[in-house]
């Protein structure tokens, strides 16, 4: 039994299961995921957990070497936009349309719904590979 990091099972056996270059979503509780699509549901009620605590736990354990967010963010939600810039300092960003952003989850891997209620709380990553220092 895991004692620390992320001790969802169905999440972090999706995690380890990451490929170089596959993408993966973290998404609001309104994002749609197109059918077929995995979905690691943890939405417990509305804000719980939030957008924030989601990604925090995942960036612990994940390497990223890019990731993409909705170019509508920045005006909608830019609290959103400034925290995950800062999370992900230095990491080729791109932004699309939020319409083109949800057709890109027909590609990823699996989705993470979490309990956030705050529009546009949504983000494309795209694996790297762990190298040793």
């Amino acid at each position: 039994m895991k004692k620390a990091g992320i001790l969802n099972a169905q999440l972090a056996g999706y995690l380890a299961g990451l490929g170089h270059k596959e993408c993966f979503l973290i998404g609001d509780a309104g994002m749609p995921v197109p059918k077929g699509i995995p979905i690691v549901d943890l939405v417990l009620c509305g804000g719980v957990p939030t957008f924030q605590q989601v990604v925090d736990a995942v960036l612990n354990e994940t390497v990223v070497e890019g990731y993409t967010l909705a170019a509508e963010a920045e005006e909608k939600n830019p609290a959103m936009v400034a925290y995950v810039r800062g999370k992900l300092l230095g990491i080729p960003e791109q932004t699309v349309p939020h319409d083109e952003l949800k057709r890109r989850t027909e590609n990823v891997k699996f989705a993470v719904r979490t309990g956030e209620f705050t529009p546009y709380s949504n983000l494309i990553l795209q694996a790297g590979v762990a190298f040793p220092d």
